[in-house]
């Protein structure tokens, strides 16, 4: 699917008030950031409407705030970052009401390539998670015009990525999406949509539950599935296998069975661990050191827990990486936090940065792995979101795609 939504490109911004939401949600450490990821990439989009002469409002939430406004989840270190990045001042309206008298003063006081950060848009609590209409039009009431660019919220039919569209369109202003949105929906979508074959994809993580209809849907779009880490035990049980003391979801061994089934009938390779490394016990703490022993996946001892995939695994899903032209991986192959048990993550991220393919790495985990590999730069794209990616591979529409204007 090329993207025929309209991008920050095809508005005129120039003089308008432009309400900008980002993805601000960064990991703060004693009020510091430490991870600035999702701040430099906001930066393309904010920087063209700058440069647009546009009078950019910013937004994003941050945490989950579960026990109402706080400082310690307000976006006050947000904004003395961005202003640092940005090379000028991003006013913050630190008002807990969001879009309150002290914020349409700050907006009302804005000049042309101003730069203003609103409080959290959670404190407003339900009104926000559950898209209240009183919020949304008070976003909307500040702004003339909507740029969606955060990916990892764009899941979420909340407030401040969909119910805003509804009221800046009734008044005959614009909605588009942000750079950073903009090639999300180009890679995720054309991976799924339409890709250069070979395609592969790898699913790894600790529930068969979280990726049901990930791994339904990619079955019918890849060539080659794999399946790795705490869910291909319920698989292998599902073969018959013996998995000793090993995850497994137990009410979801029939619909392994469909899969592999759906999978032979559509001509599809569906591969598993072929040996695992197994322990007796999960690590405490999670990085401890540990002793482990490999065994062929039908020989899992009954009282050992299969916790990463073995070397010959590695060397199979290596290789089945090696032919692509696609690939899509979103989850890790063992307990990745301990090094003892993240030898297969990191084979599986190796031969990723080794191949010529399209690679895609699917936010969460997986992306937390590349990146503190150093492989980062190697993958043709690495998403924001986790939990938004994933929505895409099942193939659903996503409501902060869905709400940007047409082109």
């Amino acid at each position: 699917m090329g993207l025929s939504k309209k991008t920050v490109d095809d508005i005129n911004a120039k003089g308008k008030r432009v309400l900008v939401r980002c993805d601000f949600n960064v990991p703060l450490k004693n009020g510091e950031i430490t991870d600035e990821t999702r701040i430099v990439a906001a930066l393309p989009t904010i920087n063209k409407l700058i440069n647009d002469g546009a009078k950019v409002i910013l937004c994003s939430h941050l945490g989950k705030v579960k026990n109402g406004p706080n400082e310690g989840e307000s976006l006050a270190p947000v904004a003395k970052r961005l202003s640092e990045k940005l090379g000028k001042e991003v006013v913050f309206v630190s008002d807990y009401n969001v879009t309150g008298e002290a914020a349409t003063k700050a907006v009302e006081e804005m000049k042309e390539g101003d730069v203003v950060l609103l409080q959290n848009t959670r404190f407003r609590g339900a009104e926000e998670t559950k898209n209240g209409e009183k919020f949304s039009k008070e976003l909307a009431d500040l702004a003339d015009a909507y740029v969606c660019d955060a990916f990892g919220s764009s899941h979420r039919a909340h407030a401040s990525v969909a119910g805003v569209t509804k009221f800046i369109k009734e008044k005959g202003g614009e909605n588009a999406v942000g750079y950073l949105m903009e090639k999300e929906i180009a890679f995720l979508g054309n991976a799924v949509e339409n890709p250069v074959r070979p395609f592969v994809a790898i699913l790894g993580g600790a529930k068969v539950a979280d990726k049901l209809n990930v791994i339904s849907n990619l079955l019918e779009k890849c060539d080659t599935l794999i399946i790795g880490g705490g869910m291909a035990y319920t698989f292998l049980k599902a073969k018959g296998y013996e998995i000793g003391t090993s995850l497994c979801d137990e009410t979801k061994l029939d619909y392994c069975k469909e899969m592999m089934e759906k999978a032979e009938k559509l001509g599809k390779k569906l591969l598993l661990p072929i040996d695992t490394v197994c322990t007796s016990e999960f690590p405490n703490p999670i990085d401890a050191e540990i002793a482990t022993e490999v065994v062929d996946s039908d020989k899992i001892p009954s009282d050992k827990m299969g916790m990463d995939i073995g070397p010959k695994t590695q060397a199979l899903y290596a290789d089945a990486v090696k032919t692509a032209k696609t690939v899509v991986w979103n989850g890790p192959m063992g307990v990745f936090e301990n090094p003892i048990l993240a030898k297969g993550t990191i084979a599986v991220a190796k031969a990723l940065a080794e191949t010529d393919a399209t690679t895609i790495i699917g936010g969460g985990d997986s992306a937390a792995a590349v990146n503190q590999l150093g492989f980062g730069d190697k993958m043709s794209h690495i998403s924001t979101g986790g939990g938004a990616s994933l929505e895409f591979l099942e193939g659903k529409e996503l409501p902060g795609v869905m709400a940007a204007d047409d082109k």
